[in-house]
């Protein structure tokens, strides 16, 4: 199963800080953990013929992932989101619209994915636009596993489209604050996080939750057990990417067969070492 092809698809955006310009985009950042953990990962997006896509293209390749899933827009810019940081070193977001990437086409993915088994990695924000909502959607049709990764970014993250999405995945990500949203919401469980949690997966049939605490680490909850991990303390260079990262680490377990402690053990290890380092798809030590 874990040789299966990964299609990460989704938003690429440059994330602009006061001081600098990332690649990033949570697609492209899981796909690019992925890859480095030696898995068949394929991104699919759309970008436009600008500047910014052609420093994309660049950047994508230099990164060591394929290009042949990337639509280009001739009308449309290259996404960006303008990023400021709390003085809890949290990000904030302002996401351009409209991008290339709202209107990405089911017909150029399934060329290159060329009928090979796949796994689908989505999230909510791609699917602001008619256009991409779509092409996710035809794409849950023909996947093995769909991963899910809730990421709210109000106000383009619709509850319908998120409740859907649930419906639609195997294997989904949220973190605390998007729990507590989603119980009151569509749940209404009353108890502890880790309780919640498993009223979550049981209600959308879910076979793998796991839930983000920030510095105090995650919980990975399956139908028959919830394990904790406390996480690792680092000295925090930003936490963009570092959740995007950690999913990659659930993943990874998920399709290799890794048992729910090593799993997120391992997760939470990609996770802390991503937010020690800028941006979001740091270089990884020699021999990791």
């Amino acid at each position: 199963m874990a040789k299966d092809l990964i299609v990460s698809i989704g938003e690429i955006v440059w994330d602009q800080f006061p001081a600098r310009s990332v690649l990033g985009g949570a697609p492209l950042n899981v796909a690019y953990h992925l890859q480095a953990r030696g898995l068949p990962v394929l991104v699919a997006s759309r970008i436009g013929a600008d500047d910014l896509g052609r420093q994309t293209l660049a950047r994508i390749k230099d990164i060591g992932l394929v290009v042949d899933a990337i639509q280009i827009d001739d009308h449309l810019p290259t996404g960006r989101v303008v990023v400021t940081v709390d003085s809890n070193n949290e990000p904030h977001f302002d996401i351009e619209k409209p991008a290339a990437w709202d209107h990405i086409e089911a017909a150029e993915v399934e060329k290159v994915v060329a009928g090979r088994p796949f796994h689908l990695v989505c999230g909510t924000l791609a699917q602001r636009d008619p256009e991409s909502r779509a092409t996710i959607r035809r794409l849950w049709s023909q996947a093995t596993t769909i991963f899910y990764d809730v990421n709210l970014r109000p106000p383009f993250t619709a509850m319908d489209h998120v409740r859907e999405s649930l419906q639609a995945a195997q294997v989904v990500k949220v973190n605390s604050e998007e729990l507590a949203i989603l119980n009151g919401t569509l749940v209404g469980k009353q108890g502890s996080e880790e309780e919640v949690a498993a009223a979550l997966l049981a209600a959308f049939g879910l076979r793998l939750l796991a839930v983000t605490r920030g510095s105090e680490g995650a919980l990975l909850v399956s139908p028959e057990t919830c394990v904790i991990h406390p996480g690792f303390k680092v000295v925090v260079a930003d936490t963009v990417g570092s959740g995007d990262a950690f999913f990659s680490g659930i993943i990874a377990g998920y399709l290799t067969g890794v048992d729910l402690q090593n799993c997120i053990t391992e997760a939470n290890r990609l996770g802390s070492y991503v937010a020690s380092r800028p941006g979001a798809t740091p270089d990884y030590p020699a021999g990791n």
